[in-house]
C-alpha cells in the first residue's frame, strides 16, 4: 500500500494510530490494540521514508535531518486530519500517526458526567484535563472549546505542538498558534497571549516551571485557561505543578494554585465488552476544602476528599469505572486493570 492508502485504512477500521517502524509490518491501534496490517511486508528504512517524505515540506525535511524528531498535522483528503511524530529509532526512520476525527464530538456525548459541562460557562477558572498519552485528552478539550464557541462570543486562543482539531466558524474568534509554524517557543506564546486579548486560553501540554508559571498567572489574570498534564489523578496533578518549583517558591505556588484551580479531570478510554473504548474519569472540583488542602501541601488527603464529595459532584477513577461495570459496558476485569485503587473498586462492586 502507499501512504494514501494506509491513511485511508486507518480511517475505514477506525484505527486510533497508525505505527510505522523498521523490521515490523505498518500496523494499526484499534481499541487499545495493535495490530499488524494483513499483507504488509516488513518495513525497511527505505520504504518508511517512501510513505513518509512526501508529507514533509522542504522546511520540515531539514528540521528532521538535523534534530531527528518531528512533530506536525496535516489534512488528509477531507477526510480526517493526522498528528504525525517522525522520529528516529536504531538509527532508522520511524513514525507514529493519531488519526483526528474532522468533526469534533460534543461535549455532551463523550462519557463524561453531565456536570462538567458548567465548565465552558466560567468566566475566569483554571481547568486541568489530565491522563496519560492517547486516552481522550485533545479530544476533551476541544469539545470544551467548541461547546464555548458556538454558546458565547469569545476570543479563544490556543497554543498547540502541533494543532489536532480544526473548529468550525461559531459565535467564538478562535486563534489557533502551532509551536514552530507560528510561535518560536511556549514560553513567547504565552506571554504573548495576555497581550492578545484572550478570553480563554488553550495549552496543549504543561511541559515545564516556566509553562505552568505562565498557565496559573493567565488563569489569575481574569481569564479561563484549559491544560493538559501527563498525570495519572488529581493528588498526582497538584503535586506534579507544585514540585516542579523550587523548594523556596512552593508556598506561594500553592497560594497561586489554590485560588485559580477549578477542576481537575484526570479520563482513561477503556477497552469494552463490545468493540470499542469508553470513557472513565475521576472527577474533582476545587472547593473550599479542597483549596485549603493545597494550600496547607496535604495532597495525600485529596483522594479521600473525593470520595465522600459525591453529592458536589466528584468522583473517584474507582467509582466511575464501577459504573460502567454496572451499566455492562465493561468487564470487571478490565475495569482491575485500568483501577488506581484496586481494593476500592472491589467494595463498590460488592
Amino acid at each position: 500500500m502507499n501512504i494514501q492508502q494506509l491513511l485511508d485504512l486507518t480511517i475505514q477500521r477506525q484505527a486510533s494510530d497508525l505505527h510505522l517502524s523498521v523490521g515490523f509490518p505498518p500496523a494499526l491501534r484499534i481499541h487499545g490494540e495493535l495490530i499488524p496490517i494483513s499483507g504488509e511486508e516488513t518495513a525497511t528504512s527505505e520504504r518508511i521514508e517512501e510513505l513518509i517524505m512526501p508529507l514533509l515540506s522542504l522546511v520540515q525535511k531539514n528540521i528532521y535531518a538535523q534534530v531527528f524528531e518531528l512533530d506536525f498535522s496535516f489534512e488528509f483528503e477531507g477526510k480526517g486530519r493526522f498528528r504525525v511524530n517522525l522520529y528516529r529509532q536504531k538509527g532508522f526512520p520511524a513514525a507514529a500517526l493519531r488519526l483526528i476525527p474532522l468533526s469534533i464530538p460534543a461535549l455532551e456525548s463523550i462519557g463524561l458526567p453531565p456536570v462538567l459541562a458548567k465548565l465552558a460557562d466560567l468566566k475566569q477558572a483554571f481547568v486541568l484535563v489530565t491522563g496519560p498519552t492517547g486516552h481522550g485528552k485533545s479530544t476533551t478539550l476541544a469539545s470544551f472549546i467548541n461547546k464555548i464557541n458556538f454558546s458565547r462570543a469569545a476570543h479563544v486562543i490556543t497554543i498547540e505542538d502541533p494543532i489536532e482539531y480544526v473548529y468550525p466558524p461559531g459565535k467564538s474568534l478562535i486563534d489557533q498558534r502551532e509551536m514552530y509554524r507560528d510561535t518560536r517557543s511556549w514560553g513567547n506564546a504565552l506571554r504573548s497571549a495576555l497581550r492578545e486579548d484572550p478570553d480563554v486560553v488553550l495549552i496543549g501540554e504543561m511541559r515545564d516551571l516556566e509553562t505552568i508559571a505562565s498557565a496559573m498567572t493567565i488563569a489569575e489574570t481574569g481569564h479561563l485557561v484549559f491544560a493538559t498534564l501527563h498525570t495519572n489523578s488529581a493528588a498526582q496533578s497538584v503535586d506534579r505543578i507544585i514540585d516542579v518549583f523550587p523548594e523556596i517558591q512552593q508556598p506561594q505556588i500553592r497560594l497561586q494554585l489554590a485560588a485559580t484551580l477549578e477542576a481537575i479531570i484526570s479520563l482513561r478510554l477503556v477497552p469494552t465488552i463490545e468493540p470499542g473504548r469508553t470513557l472513565a474519569a475521576e472527577v474533582l472540583f476545587a472547593t473550599p476544602a479542597v483549596r485549603n488542602i493545597i494550600r496547607e501541601g496535604k495532597s495525600h488527603m485529596i483522594d479521600n476528599l473525593i470520595e465522600t464529595s459525591a453529592e458536589l459532584g466528584m468522583q473517584t477513577l474507582e467509582r466511575s469505572l464501577a459504573e460502567l461495570v454496572k451499566k455492562g459496558k465493561i468487564s470487571q476485569e478490565m475495569a482491575l486493570r485500568f483501577a488506581l485503587r484496586p481494593e476500592l473498586l472491589n467494595k463498590l462492586l460488592k
